[in-house]
């Protein structure tokens, strides 16, 4: 099989597995216990906080684990706003933020508190104009995702940030999809919080976490005394060794992505040159390494799907399927684009286990296979 879906997960690498095995067996007792056993879990844990704090840039005192990018979104968005003044009520999401926290988005209005998106340009990229005059003396809170799940466009964490701190506002950056492919290093970026999640990176699932700036005040979301009062319940102690052995085998992010790149780049150019009719969208901006987002010509996505599945290749679609249909992407709605080539978005997206050699085999299967379904659609198109 050819895995091209590792925007969505990643298969925990060995290591991974081993260090997380051992500790299910040799170290199972609870961190928080007073005994000889317990007190082994915490060095372990003690151990893991520090080295995740040491990859990602940042100091011991703001790691916070969590269960996942989710909760640490949960966390970072409902925990800072709590701790907000009362007359900051008000927060900024990123339009094409993931599905689920765009759900968390809507739960907040329900509550009193004014949220208001923040557009994208037809390329994919921030409006910064758009979202400089959103900034105002009521704002709490801008969360935005560090690079988009689907185009794979990177936002201006940068830029956002100075205009938030410039407004007393504070930003949340789910940084979910840019760790472990690009450089990181917490301590340099602007953020006051950002999520991340281990199976992203190799790491196992049901594991993340909230790196929270030293000093920032946020209200924990579940009571305990764990996790210095932020985050309550006994800590996934297998889980969280896993996370820190994945960002130890990273290694150099550099390297990696840009071998990454230099594998997107030779797939776009061979399916272009070989299907004139495919659209590759957000091509000229800042993306993400291996993340391709594209349609074949006028193709359903799910007539594209069937077919890569047959040749043994696994991709993804920019639709959300339902009992109702296919709906088109809210990613490229905002950007513009009509539902008819919405509703052909297929993503591939590259990781660390990626060849050449899978490229390559791709560039020489996949062509023959659509070329006649294109050519019919083409043909029978109004």
């Amino acid at each position: 099989m050819i895995y091209l879906d590792h925007n969505a997960t990643t298969a925990p690498a060995p290591a991974v597995v081993e260090a997380m095995l051992s500790v299910l067996t040799g170290c199972w007792a609870n961190a928080s216990s007073q005994h000889g056993p317990g007190q082994d879990a915490k060095r372990v844990l003690v151990k893991a906080r520090a080295t995740v704090a040491q990859v990602l840039g940042c100091k011991t005192a703001e790691v916070i684990f969590t269960s996942g990018a989710t909760e640490a979104n949960h966390l970072a968005v409902r925990g800072l706003l709590a701790a907000a003044r009362l007359t900051r009520r008000r927060v900024l999401f990123g339009s094409i933020e993931h599905a689920g926290h765009l759900k968390l988005a809507r739960s907040l209005t329900t509550a009193g508190v004014q949220v208001d998106l923040m557009p994208v340009l037809a390329d994919g990229t921030l409006d910064l104009a758009a979202a400089a005059r959103l900034m105002g003396p009521d704002l709490a809170l801008v969360s935005l995702m560090a690079a988009n799940n689907e185009t794979g466009v990177l936002m201006p964490v940068a830029q956002v940030a100075e205009m938030a701190h410039a407004a007393g506002a504070l930003l949340h950056v789910d940084a979910t999809q840019l760790i472990g492919k690009l450089p990181f290093n917490f301590a340099d970026y602007g953020a006051d919080a950002v999520s991340l999640s281990a199976h992203k990176f190799h790491g196992p699932k049901g594991v993340g976490a909230l790196l929270l700036r030293q000093g920032v005040p946020c209200v924990a979301q579940t009571i305990g005394i764990q996790e210095r009062g932020r985050r309550g319940g006994t800590e996934n102690l297998p889980g969280i060794v896993g996370l820190a052995t994945a960002l130890v085998l990273l290694g150099d992010v550099s390297q990696e992505a840009a071998r990454q790149t230099h594998l997107r780049n030779a797939l776009e150019a061979g399916l272009t040159r070989a299907l004139p009719e495919t659209h590759i969208w957000c091509q000229s901006v800042p993306r993400l390494p291996g993340t391709s987002y594209l349609r074949f010509g006028r193709l359903a996505v799910d007539v594209v799907l069937q077919r890569l599945e047959t040749l043994g290749i696994a991709a993804s679609s920019g639709a959300a399927c339902s009992s109702e249909g296919a709906t088109a992407s809210h990613v490229l709605s905002a950007m513009g684009v009509p539902d008819d080539q919405a509703l052909g978005a297929v993503r591939f997206s590259m990781g660390r286990t990626t060849t050449q050699g899978e490229v390559i085999s791709l560039l020489s299967t996949v062509p023959p296979l659509l070329e006649p379904l294109m050519r019919e659609e083409f043909a029978t198109a109004p």
